[in-house]
């Protein structure tokens, strides 16, 4: 992964670390750690409003061929057609439910998640060590690393003891770096190559070391991707996409199909206008599927709960087909999508 820019603490030596940042080898006091908190904000990552469970419940109807069950439903109703509205009805919020119970459900699982990866981070403040929640670091804390630690935030090393920071999450790269103090010189390197810095939400594998908080929350090069991320437009699945087409298809041949009925029958002269326009309009009510939705609603969430117990969460329904379509998944680094263990494949005994 190539940086378009250097991060500029990279340069630094470890004493311009800590003047560049405003901070000493015994850590920041009480004062400069509460102004700073309220100029840089929590280091945490912005995460997108959550939607309540009422806007999920209006999303499942935003589906063409939900409203088109629902205008079915009415004009059910106004032809005296009762049970078969409140059928149809039924089915409609059956399947609204569901959907909403999934969503919620998945939301819930990763929202554990996330509150699971985000530690408590020993810090130098004012000459002695305390632990901190890793969200009310500021820029300029002292940070002590040992093996097993999560890195809570960005930051220039001021120390290391046989350091090693595995970063396969923001590189790629599925071997631990060995971190080192020297300032880079280079400017055309990538992430993985600034052995004098660690990066936000990657492991301590091995050694121990200290270093100089240079950005928080989304400042963070974690932070900035997930800023992209949130920028991304959400598109439609081709199950959403081919589901639309076929609702739009058969509305547009039973519309057909009620008016010629309709015509011919006028034609014919045999019955009223009244009984003609009734029976149009029940055969469109009867020819429209009101149970395909919740059909493929059920068959999603079966495929979600599947996937679930093999540790996979799917937020939304559509995507466990979304995945199903996939024909090529493209990986440049190994342990980016395997284990990253080497195993006995075939054991030859005596020849």
């Amino acid at each position: 992964m190539k940086q378009s820019k250097l991060p500029q603490a990279a340069q630094w030596t470890t004493d311009e670390a800590l003047k560049q940042m405003t901070s000493t080898a015994d850590g920041l006091n009480k004062e400069s750690v509460t102004t700073r908190q309220a100029e840089h904000g929590p280091n945490a990552l912005a995460a997108k409003r959550q939607t309540t469970l009422l806007e999920k419940f209006i999303a499942q109807f935003k589906d063409l061929m939900i409203i088109v069950l629902i205008v079915a439903a009415v004009i059910a109703a106004l032809t005296g057609e009762g049970v078969d509205a409140i059928i149809i009805l039924l089915v409609v919020i059956l399947n609204a439910v569901f959907g909403v119970f999934q969503e919620a459900k998945a939301e819930q699982a990763i929202n554990a998640l996330q509150e699971m990866s985000a530690p408590n981070a020993h810090v130098r403040r004012n000459g002695e060590t305390v632990t901190v929640k890793s969200d009310e670091l500021v820029p300029g804390d002292i940070v002590l690393l040992e093996a097993g630690d999560i890195v809570p935030a960005d930051m220039r090393l001021l120390e290391s003891a046989s350091l090693q920071i595995e970063e396969s999450a923001l590189t790629g790269e599925s071997v631990p770096v060995n971190k080192q103090l020297e300032p880079i010189t280079d400017t055309n390197v990538g992430l993985g190559d600034l052995s004098d810095l660690a990066f936000m939400n990657s492991n301590v594998t091995y050694g121990r070391g200290v270093g100089v908080v240079t950005a928080t929350g989304m400042q963070t090069q974690v932070g900035r991707i997930a800023g992209m991320l949130d920028n991304t437009k959400e598109r439609k699945t081709p199950l959403q996409e081919n589901l639309a087409h076929l609702g739009k298809v058969l509305t547009g041949l039973i519309l057909v199909v009620a008016v010629i009925v309709f015509v011919v029958g006028m034609i014919r002269g045999n019955e009223s206008l009244i009984n003609m326009l009734l029976t149009a309009i029940s055969l469109a009510v009867a020819a429209i599927p009101e149970g395909l939705p919740a059909i493929v609603t059920i068959t999603l969430a079966l495929g979600t709960t599947r996937m679930a117990k093999l540790n996979a969460l799917v937020r939304r329904l559509p995507a466990v087909e979304t995945l199903g379509s996939t024909d090529i998944i493209a990986s440049d680094k190994t342990g980016t999508l395997t284990p990253n263990k080497m195993t006995v494949g075939k054991l030859v005994v005596g020849g």
